[in-house]
């Protein structure tokens, strides 16, 4: 065999078959039935105008036909093939005039009563191109990704993408009649009948806080503030704990499953790792301190505790996220796909000052985006109809005063904190202040101070410093130290009467 023949042979071999050309999907007839009952009736662009736009058609004719006549109908001007024709000017359409066109599409529109439906199938052919689109990048840049473009970064531009293609086009928004508002208020008070507490929000599982909060509320960004060792990351984690364990749900008759109960709960811990906050909550749950759980200092009967309460937690559903420095984009992608894949009631944040912006920056623009931050973790909630409790440390000042307790004023490097939140809420625990100002044993002073101490021992101060649903006030707590653990107090006005 001659070098031609077989150079020829392995050119053969080498050179791929042509890849079998494919239309992306479209509907030429659907967008010309649609234009044209617009045109005949402009009543029939009231019925798609909340979720079509002009780049949802796939001919570039029909854009241009769509978007001059939204900007007539907007404008309270009459769309009509006399009206439009002088702003389309030329196109190749083939032989036919644009005039002539247009006068076709109005001839053959029979009715505008299938408006809507050609309206959504035109959107869900533009969505499937979209992803066809979306895909073709996705293998594009993974062959020719550049040296420092790593495979998360390409994984979390592409659910971005995806998820505006999912968010585009929704009809949710607009006007809508009184007696559906009414409905939706008498279902909200129906469903906080039902659950327990009887509470429009989702229980806390401390009546106290409950009662001064009416449950977490959806869409609400609640921040939850103190200083260090006053014991926010316990609270907060007593509270996504007790929402987890008490979680119930309903099948509804599409087969998709309702919270009736309880919640699903997202936790992103920036600053401990997943072992040491399950740790925190085995503690809690099984009454065996935390640190004797670290050291194996354990009897039998405590290790018997442990088992039983991790035996019972483990089917709770409580998602922790112990990624660190994550940024507000990352952080949003996932509880999206987290509400996407497995649902989600609440999510909770620890803490605020570890996420960072969009925009690199030194301290000078922390400022800005911690704005962005907040105003971030408020569309979120708002968007996944959710709270979101997000942890926040308090500047410095406090230790300068007499009076420790916290003020929206020391909410540390930002007022977009205290601006974007629904509720704020402080953590303060007078034992532990008065723990570092023990005066010398045997005086007056040391009397004193052991009288404040056996007052303050054990108890905490939930201060609701901001409320947009309700009034602000002092909830006060129990405090067990050694389990991390808050629960309601027991006031002494709350006891059984003595014999």
């Amino acid at each position: 065999m001659s070098n031609v023949e077989t150079i020829a042979r392995w050119a053969a071999v080498l050179t791929p078959e042509p890849a079998e050309f494919r239309m992306p999907p479209h509907n030429v007839e659907a967008e010309q039935a649609l234009l044209g009952a617009i045109l005949v009736n402009n009543d029939a662009y009231d019925r798609v105008s909340d979720f079509l736009r002009p780049e949802h058609f796939a001919e570039e004719i029909h854009r241009r036909i769509f978007e001059v006549t939204s900007s007539l109908v907007k404008s309270g001007k009459i769309a009509t093939p006399i009206t439009l024709k002088t702003f389309l000017g030329d196109h190749d359409l083939g032989g036919i005039t644009v005039p002539h066109y247009l006068a076709r599409l109005a001839a053959e529109a029979t009715t505008i009563i299938n408006a809507a439906d050609y309206g959504r199938m035109i959107y869900d052919l533009s969505v499937r191109r979209n992803l066809i689109t979306i895909g073709e990048e996705i293998v594009n840049v993974a062959f020719d990704a550049p040296v420092d473009h790593s495979p998360r970064e390409q994984i979390e531009a592409a659910e971005r993408q995806l998820y505006a293609v999912a968010e585009s086009g929704r009809a949710e928004g607009g006007f809508q009649t009184f007696s559906m508002a009414l409905t939706t208020a008498i279902d909200v008070a129906a469903k906080a009948y039902e659950r327990d507490g009887k509470l429009s929000g989702i229980s806390t599982g401390m009546v106290d806080l409950d009662k001064s909060l009416g449950g977490l509320q959806k869409s609400d960004l609640i921040v939850l503030a103190g200083r260090p060792a006053m014991g926010k990351t316990s609270l907060a984690t007593n509270i996504a704990f007790n929402i987890a364990k008490a979680y119930r749900s309903e099948q509804r008759p599409d087969g998709t499953l309702e919270t009736v109960n309880g919640g699903i709960v997202g936790f992103f811990s920036l600053e401990m790792s997943a072992e040491q906050l399950a740790t925190r909550i085995i503690a809690e749950q099984s009454e065996v301190p935390s640190y004797k759980i670290r050291r194996g200092d354990v009897t039998d009967e405590d290790f018997h505790k442990v088992t039983e309460a991790a035996r019972q937690m483990q089917h709770c559903p409580f998602y922790i996220d112990q990624t660190g420095g994550i940024s507000i984009a990352q952080l949003t992608a996932r509880a999206r796909r987290l509400k996407r894949q497995r649902g989600l009631d609440l999510l909770v944040i620890d803490y605020l000052q570890l996420l960072s912006g969009s925009k690199s920056g030194g301290q000078a623009n922390r400022v800005q985006e911690l704005t962005e931050i907040t105003t971030g973790l408020k569309a979120l909630a708002k968007e996944l109809a959710v709270p979101v409790i997000a942890l926040s440390q308090l500047s410095r000042q406090v230790e300068n005063r007499e009076d420790k307790r916290p003020q929206l004023s020391d909410l540390r490097e930002s007022g977009s904190i205290e601006q974007d939140a629904d509720v704020v809420m402080f953590v303060y625990r007078e034992e532990y202040y008065l723990q570092m100002k023990e005066p010398k044993v045997g005086t007056e002073e040391h009397v004193q101070w052991q009288s404040q101490m056996e007052s303050a021992h054990a108890k905490a101060e939930v201060i609701v410093g901001k409320q947009r649903h309700g009034p602000t006030g002092t909830v006060p707590l129990h405090f067990e130290a050694s389990v991390t653990r808050f629960s309601d107090l027991i006031q002494a006005d709350h006891l059984p009467e003595q014999m």
